[in-house]
């Protein structure tokens, strides 16, 4: 009866993680609009020693969102590091799909594959499930809804032993 058991969980992991990504239907982004607290990521270099990880995205009237990523480095309490981009919608996406640039011309997909009906929270990844992050509209969020979203992204194929999450100031 194991052995069917781990056959049946193996089938159903290589099934999640063939599945092809898909982003929400629809986003607001005047809702979207404003702070949001990382509360987990896939770890990627250019985030390197990051405590207290937030973006803002703010719509502008040209086309495109601007985008402010900030974080501390090293510790809670370290020097600021800043970036700053544009993030321009996909045609035909809901809005739920973004191409951000932060140095041109190049240009990173942004899905937006999870959002709670409040905002309060979101879950972004581009095609390839190579980036992920955790985002809340509060530096910690419970951990139920934690939970659930690790379920969810399991089962849409997600590799959670990469995910790390976020140290931020209490």
């Amino acid at each position: 009866m194991k052995s069917k058991f781990t056959l049946w969980l193996c089938c159903l992991t290589l099934m999640a993680k063939s599945q092809k990504l898909e982003s929400v239907a629809n986003v607001d982004l005047k809702k979207y609009s404003g702070i949001w607290f990382e509360i987990a990521s896939f770890p990627q270099s250019f985030q390197k020693g990051c405590h207290c990880t937030t973006a803002e995205y703010t719509l502008t009237d040209k086309n495109y969102v601007l985008v402010e990523n900030r974080c501390n480095r090293d510790s809670v309490t370290g020097k600021e590091s800043y970036i700053k981009g544009k993030a321009f919608i996909e045609k035909k996406s809901g809005n739920a799909k973004l191409k951000v640039q932060f140095f041109w011309p190049f240009k990173g997909k942004y899905w937006i594959i999870d959002i709670a009906d409040d905002y309060s929270y979101a879950v972004v990844s581009n095609p390839n499930k190579k980036y992920l992050w955790i985002l809340s509209r509060e530096n910690k969020m419970k951990e139920e809804t934690y939970n659930q979203i690790l379920l969810k992204l399991t089962y849409k194929g997600f590799d959670l032993s990469k995910l790390k999450k976020t140290i931020h100031a209490n």
